[in-house]
């Protein structure tokens, strides 16, 4: 079970995002987001993917992501 997205979405200055705006499209992404990745898991595993190695696929697919302030 995917758990719901934070109550509170961290902030670089160590406070929590206040704009409602911001937090509103954090948590359509973190929805949607989760949405595509429990599809793709349970595609890969009725397709006979192990469930271990397809989370870790997924895994390595977030753990590759580079940030955008990097790539300028």
């Amino acid at each position: 079970m995917i758990p719901p997205p934070p109550g509170a979405w961290p902030g670089l200055d160590g406070n929590a995002v206040g704009c409602r705006e911001k937090i509103k499209m954090l948590n359509e992404n973190y929805a949607e987001v989760a949405q595509v990745l429990t599809d793709a898991f349970e595609d890969a595993v009725l397709m006979g993917v192990p469930e271990d190695d397809m989370r870790n696929l997924l895994s390595d697919i977030v753990a590759g992501l580079e940030s955008p302030k990097r790539a300028r």
